[in-house]
């Protein structure tokens, strides 16, 4: 028999809040997703309703099968792949979108809402970020109201099913509480499990031309948050090593591939007391972190030290991580260094820069010593040059054009042209990148660290010195290492720099929101294993294995299904019977004709009538009396009569 491709009509009022869940659960992977499946998800959803609508004919089997070919061979040849969690949500999206075309009854409206309720999880997988909650919770709301829909009458009323939904997110709560908190943790953070890498990050980069931080530093984005566990250090010492650059084309600054160096820690000679913090950095998709100068110790795994003395992670680091460090603000690197570093370091390409080198020689001979060339050289510096994030375009000498002509610029400006008269002047010398300074917000006590905190400085070595940080900078613009750019914004020094900064309410909102966020990683994305212990502890227990654990945890849901089965149950009881019911019942009984179901008092009484058990006179007494009992005016004296009556049927 030919199956119908009709439709009747029956879904049309259900099926408007499951396209709603539907296109909620898919609203925040649409910036990832191509263009042609979010139009192809939307057509989809229009024609369907029209279908339904119209009482219209669903498309034909063999043309569904034609387009869900299309659209998997779509989804690999734009992600030439279909693993991973760009192509599933988009497998997912077509899926959702070609049921639509096959959907007939309310089955297959299960069926959406289940995929929707997947497109809703596989969002966590891209991000979590603290507005991730409310619309967890929203999507879950909008589904559940759905699938409420697809069961409620037409009469009604839609709050009704949502309250019903609310209620039942409730009762899920302390399951899924418990689940959270007594569920053994794997070894990282749910937020460190990889994901595509499709789209961009804004970070630093491994090379530096004039105008690279200048874009860094328009950007209000974190790059990563510190928490110190012995007191913040000074601004001057929040020196925050990313990457050195130490190769130069007479423009541009780059570094090599980060290589593993195991004696790189024992080059390093330091004194005082450790700092100590823990980091949450953001996502790079890059492998270099960030860290306070000078790192000896650090907890993130697979992450080693170069020979220049940066930390370098095996993997880019494509989702927020947080691990501790312990560095030392008083060093010094590389006491010796063998003849080939130091002709590295002391390489400049001919024919460019010709001025910056003539002077740098020429200034060296002077000074008579590298001490006093580097204070002559700050000393410039500090005399005519002018500290701006909107300076003129340089050409093919971009240093000789910044030292004798323009003499307006940023770190990097300062940075590098510092190194190229360092190595001219016979001076081993090279440029790093990362970060300076920070904001400490107030709510929380963390240091935050933006992409406007980028920052180039430089480093020279000297002969049983080893490596030392000199940031030319500091001698243009002191007030952009005192107080960060930031701080300096906040207070109006911005606009001389070719920018201003938030109004001091606006700042205080985005502090407010910084501290959730912060919280929120902390924990919900951060309760790891050690949080999870800590917890464990803070209850009585005192060893908490992974056996332990899932005892509790299968005791507390035991316990809390029972509670929430309780709690339904007395709230859905039936209610109690009252006098007149019970004294009708004790007839019904003693008549030995048991009511039908669905049958009224009225009909009963004309079958019982027609059984000839009783008088017609003592039938009519009793009904008559119980209904003016229960709907009648009368009331008492009604169940007064109603139980002389009765109580003369069950005598006689």
């Amino acid at each position: 028999m030919k199956r119908a491709r009709g439709t009747d009509g029956s879904l049309l009022p259900s099926l408007p809040w499951s396209l709603a869940a539907l296109a909620l659960a898919l609203l925040p992977h649409i910036q990832f997703l191509p263009i042609w499946i979010t139009a192809a998800f939307l057509g989809c959803c229009a024609y369907r309703l029209l279908i339904e609508q119209r009482r219209g004919a669903l498309p034909p089997t063999w043309l569904r099968g034609i387009v869900a070919l299309l659209g998997f061979l779509g989804v690999l040849a734009t992600y030439e792949t279909i693993s991973g969690v760009g192509p599933g949500t988009a497998l997912l999206a077509v899926m959702a979108s070609l049921k639509l075309l096959e959907t007939r009854k309310r089955r297959d409206q299960f069926v959406l809402l289940f995929i929707a309720i997947f497109l809703v999880m596989a969002s966590l997988l891209r991000e979590q970020y603290l507005w991730s909650l409310p619309y967890l919770l929203a999507a879950l709301a909008v589904i559940l109201t759905a699938w409420l829909r697809m069961a409620a009458e037409p009469s009604e009323p839609l709050m009704r099913s949502a309250r019903t939904g609310g209620r039942l997110m409730l009762y899920a709560l302390p399951l899924a509480l418990a689940m959270w908190f007594f569920f053994p943790r794997i070894s990282s953070p749910f937020w460190a499990v990889p994901v595509d890498t499709s789209s961009g990050v804004t970070g630093l980069s491994d090379s530096m031309s004039p105008g690279d931080i200048s874009s860094l530093s328009l950007s209000n984005a974190v790059a990563f948050r510190a928490r110190f566990f012995d007191g913040i250090p000074a601004p001057r010492e929040r020196y925050w090593r990313a990457l050195v650059l130490p190769r130069f084309n007479g423009r541009t600054w780059t570094t090599g591939d980060p290589v593993m160096d195991r004696g790189a820690t024992d080059r390093i000679d330091v004194s005082g007391p450790a700092t100590r913090y823990e980091i949450t950095m953001e996502p790079t998709r890059q492998h270099w972190v960030a860290v306070l100068e000078m790192p000896r110790v650090w907890t993130l795994p697979r992450t080693f030290m170069t020979r220049q003395h940066t930390l370098s992670s095996i993997h880019p680091i494509d989702q927020r991580v947080a691990f501790e460090a312990a560095s030392y603000t008083n060093y010094s690197a590389d006491a010796r260094l063998g003849t080939f570093f130091r002709r590295w370091y002391l390489d400049l390409p001919d024919g460019t820069n010709p001025e910056s080198v003539r002077y740098a020689q020429s200034l060296r001979a002077r000074t008579g010593s590298d001490d006093a060339f580097i204070a002559a050289v700050l000393a410039m510096f500090n005399d005519g040059f002018a500290y701006t994030l909107e300076p003129p375009a340089l050409g093919r000498n971009p240093v000789d054009e910044f030292l004798f002509q323009t003499r307006r610029g940023f770190c990097e400006h300062y940075a590098s042209a510092f190194s190229v008269l360092m190595r001219a002047a016979g001076i081993p010398a090279r440029v790093v990148t990362g970060y300076q300074g920070g904001e400490i917000n107030p709510m929380g006590g963390r240091l935050i660290v933006r992409q406007s905190d980028a920052h180039a400085w430089a480093e020279v070595w000297r002969n049983g010195q080893g490596w030392t940080r000199i940031d030319p900078t500091a001698a243009v613009a002191p007030e952009r290492i005192e107080r960060g750019l930031t701080g300096s914004l906040i207070d109006g020094m911005g606009a001389q720099w070719g920018i201003d900064g938030p109004s001091h309410f606006v700042h205080r909102l985005q502090l407010t929101w910084d501290a959730l966020d912060a919280n929120w990683n902390d924990w919900v994305l951060g309760f790891g294993p050690e949080k999870q212990r800590e917890f464990m502890r803070g209850i009585g227990i005192e060893d908490p294995g992974w056996r332990s654990m899932l005892l509790w945890l299968i005791g507390l849901v035991i316990a809390l299904t029972l509670l929430i089965s309780l709690h339904l149950s007395l709230r859905n009881r039936p209610p109690a019977m009252d006098r007149a019911r019970l004294l009708y019942q004790r007839f019904v009984r003693k008549a030995g004709v048991p009511p039908r179901t669905g049958e009224g008092p009225i009909a009963y009484a004309e079958r019982l009538r027609a059984s000839s058990r009783f008088d017609d006179g003592v039938v009519d007494a009793i009904t008559s009396a119980y209904l003016d009992a229960r709907y009648g005016a009368r009331g008492d004296l009604a169940l007064a009569e109603l139980e002389q009556s009765v109580a003369a049927v069950r005598a006689r």
